[in-house]
């Protein structure tokens, strides 16, 4: 569909003169033709009222499997995954088979991006298998197209290694991301250690377990220089720790898993591995002081922590199955959720220009002129993710088959438009 109007949504796009106003947008063949109070002619209407036009979301943390776990999800499924969560771009993990460490592999995550409304911005490892021991050629990686360098789903556990890059992506002002946990502590566990895991006979992981590596990072930052930001931050020491090192005026940011706060160790009680994730679900007292982290901005970036598991590795004893969920299309509900205790346009930076702030991108800008690249949210939107409106190959969500609120209505990036069926 090639001419598109959106009425009566709200912008929120710091960059443009329409920031916070309600009004028309007109889309048409790509490009933002019109923004005011007049109705122009279109091939389709969508009615707006109470929704949100910002700039399209960016997700900082997600795996797509591919190549060497395509039956759980591959680049297509991945994007249209994505695109139907309201993300135009995304980047993705290197903890594929092979590893993303070498320019052939950027080159194939990049490929679809020429025929896709969301874009992939391949994470390259920083070390070779992301195994924590060898360093990746990592300016060869940077000058191929990687966006940011780290072991994904892997802590960088070696000290000397995390120095050292810190130190070696300053020639390029490259970011270094890392996932903290001390993996002796969090060997075995499965769980957010505390009552519930002592209740339940399993092995629990610590907060100590985040909070000493974010502690070993932040003084290797105050000592080598660089950028360094910590991913899927779970626990209030570690907020605390972040928050002084930013006064400090270290380079220092941090995300969250968008769905981390949505859940507690409480829900666990049933042993369904669909709420298995890593970090795993902490204590209510824990999820309060991740969203006071957030309303202070602290935490800077909402990310989707989307990491699909086919049913071989999910419906498994819980102390077996893999860790994480399918979680693209669900960020909208966890942000009209956190919408009851953050201003809703502060969360909406969270998944826009903040992650592209960090990975050194241009924010998109919603004005007459600019190319498309826009998400439509509607905070009140009651659905259902099922088999019907699941785009993803995989199922282990903790949301499937449940009534959820909060979606993204529609999408345009790349020429591309993907709008919900309203």
């Amino acid at each position: 569909m090639k001419n598109i109007l959106i009425k009566s949504a709200q912008i929120i796009n710091e960059g443009s003169p329409f920031h916070g106003k309600k009004t028309n947008v007109q889309i048409k063949n790509g490009k933002i033709v019109y923004i005011g109070d007049n109705t122009p002619k279109a091939d389709k209407t969508i009615e707006a009222k109470g929704m949100y036009l910002s700039a399209g979301w960016f997700d900082m943390r997600a795996v797509f499997a591919d190549p060497g776990s395509e039956h759980k999800e591959d680049l297509r499924s991945g994007v249209a995954t994505a695109a139907a969560g309201g993300f135009t771009g995304v980047a993705v993990l290197p903890n594929n088979h092979p590893v993303t460490q070498g320019k052939n592999d950027v080159k194939y995550l990049q490929s679809i991006n020429t025929e896709s409304l969301t874009q992939i911005y391949p994470i390259a490892a920083v070390t070779l298998g992301c195994k924590g021991e060898e360093l990746t050629e990592m300016i060869d990686l940077h000058t191929a197209g990687a966006a940011a360098f780290s072991d994904g789903l892997n802590p960088i556990w070696h000290t000397d290694i995390l120095l050292k890059s810190l130190q070696y992506l300053q020639k390029f002002n490259g970011l270094l991301i890392n996932k903290p946990e001390d993996v002796h502590l969090s060997m075995f566990g499965v769980m957010n250690e505390g009552l519930n895991s002592t209740r339940l006979g399993m092995k629990g992981i610590p907060t100590l377990a985040e909070e000493l590596i974010v502690q070993r990072d932040l003084e290797l930052l105050a000592y080598a220089g660089g950028r360094l930001h910590f991913t899927n931050i779970s626990s209030p020491k570690s907020i605390n720790l972040i928050k002084e090192a930013k006064k400090k005026g270290l380079q220092v940011t941090c995300d969250m898993a968008a769905y981390q706060t949505d859940f507690s160790d409480d829900d666990l009680m049933g042993f369904d591995a669909n709420y298995k994730v890593s970090p795993p679900f902490r204590t209510e007292k824990d999820n309060k002081a991740l969203k006071k982290g957030l309303k202070e901005g602290v935490i800077d970036i909402l990310v989707s922590n989307h990491n699909p598991q086919d049913e071989d590795d999910k419906k498994l004893e819980f102390d077996l199955a893999e860790f994480g969920i399918t979680s693209l299309q669900t960020v909208a509900h966890n942000i009209a959720t956190l919408s009851a205790d953050v201003d809703m346009a502060e969360l909406i930076k969270k998944v826009t220009s903040a992650p592209r702030e960090v990975l050194g991108l241009a924010n998109p800008l919603i004005s007459e002129g600019e190319e498309a690249n826009v998400t439509l949210f509607d905070p009140n939107h009651e659905w259902t993710l099922d088999g019907k409106s699941n785009h993803s190959k995989s199922e282990n969500s903790p949301y499937w088959k449940q009534k959820i609120k909060g979606k993204a209505i529609a999408t345009f990036n790349n020429g591309i438009s993907y709008i919900d069926k309203i």
